[in-house]
């Protein structure tokens, strides 16, 4: 692997970040939620590796028209919603386009809890600790979108967990849950995908075939 890249893929990744999580191992009351979709396979490594439960967070990046990787904020389960204020401000009708994008925003919201899980009822996050994770964190939108569904929920305690992030992000994040483990902090940080090898897209097919994996097997910690 050559020495810009800091994983292979995810699964890599998430073995990696699996290793300094282990204080959580086989405890009953912690569950790995993965933001869909690039979140999830290195979720799933997590979540085997110290033997707690998967499940899927979906959450949704508002972008703008036109400039969709433009973070105006994100949505979550629960009706929550992140504005991104900077971004919101310098658009003009800001608010007839960012109830444009939530209403669809929410349908996609809405069929991705429906596929992924296939009939499985959502987790029961009520004074649990969550391990909320991500392949990587760059403006940080979705996982503060995600941070505050969770605490509507109920969650006792959420420790965002990432491979790679940008230390901005990360240090602001800090101060929106409870722990924050950012395994790698590049100071040239441009991109989530830079730091990977292999970067593909994620696949509704694959979300769905790791959950089902490890909802059939269950977990399976070696430690």
């Amino acid at each position: 692997m050559p020495r810009s890249y800091l994983f292979r893929d995810r699964a890599d990744a998430g073995r990696q970040l699996a290793e300094n999580l282990l204080s959580y191992a086989g405890r009953d009351d912690v569950i790995v939620l993965a933001l869909p979709r690039g979140g999830v396979p290195v979720a799933f490594e997590v979540a085997q590796r110290l033997g707690v439960p998967l499940d899927v967070f979906v959450v949704r990046k508002l972008g703008v028209p036109g400039h969709e990787e433009l973070a105006m904020g994100a949505i979550a389960s629960g009706g929550i919603r992140v504005l991104n204020e900077d971004v919101v401000y310098a658009l003009p009708d800001a608010q007839s386009i960012v109830e444009m994008v939530t209403a669809i925003e929410r349908e996609e919201l809405k069929r991705r809890e429906l596929t992924y899980r296939a009939g499985r009822p959502p987790s029961d996050l009520r004074g649990r600790t969550v391990i909320l994770v991500d392949d990587g964190l760059a403006t940080g939108a979705t996982m503060r979108a995600a941070a505050a569904a969770l605490r509507q929920q109920g969650a006792a305690k959420i420790i965002v967990a990432v491979p790679v992030g940008a230390p901005t992000t990360c240090r602001e994040i800090r101060d929106e849950v409870d722990d924050i483990l950012c395994l790698h902090t590049p100071v040239s940080f441009m991109g989530v995908g830079q730091y990977y090898e292999d970067f593909s897209q994620t696949s509704d097919e694959e979300v769905r075939e790791l959950l089902a994996a490890s909802a059939a097997r269950g977990p399976e910690a070696d430690v």
